[in-house]
């Protein structure tokens, strides 16, 4: 799919899941969609980013990494560092329900990334996190294999790939 449009593909798959609108975008890359990779990276001491710069360094084969974090904003599970890792290695974006880091340097980054908003802690790893789980936040539920799309609109979920 070279063009994403939220917009259209509600129009064209009435079925799919929207988002709510409390999302924002902060990657280089406006409009991503992609196969979903699903972690939940939250505990007792909040926002654990060990698993977001795990598979920030592995091939991305054009996913998209969504990260759980309970919404918690006490500290950011991205920053400059795993993006560009992220967009080295292929992945198509990040969707954060957390916040992010370094935001000037993000928006240069050729990688999707949406987020509740930004904050200047960042996360400390306790290797604590779960992989391949199903996640709700912002009025959707996403689980692994799903697919994820976002532009300047909003974000969508859907079973399938949509084109």
């Amino acid at each position: 799919m070279s063009e994403i449009s939220t917009p259209d593909l509600c129009d064209a798959n009435p079925d799919v899941q929207v988002a709510e609108p409390l999302l924002r975008g902060y990657g280089g890359r406006e409009a991503f969609g992609g196969q979903a990779v699903v972690v939940r990276c939250v505990d007792a001491d909040g926002p654990d980013n060990t698993l977001v710069k795990q598979l920030a360094g592995e091939p991305g084969h054009g996913r998209v990494l969504v990260v759980d974090v309970g919404g918690a904003t006490s500290n950011a599970v991205l920053g400059d560092l795993i993006a560009a890792d992220a967009a080295a290695n292929g992945w198509a974006g990040l969707v954060i329900n957390g916040c992010v880091r370094d935001v000037e340097v993000l928006r240069s980054i050729d990688l999707g990334v949406m987020a509740l908003g930004s904050v200047p802690r960042k996360s400390n790893r306790r290797g604590t996190g779960e992989r391949d789980v199903t996640v709700g936040f912002a009025g959707v539920h996403i689980a692994p294999g799903n697919y994820v799309y976002a532009d300047a609109t909003g974000l969508i979920v859907a079973e399938r790939a949509l084109g």
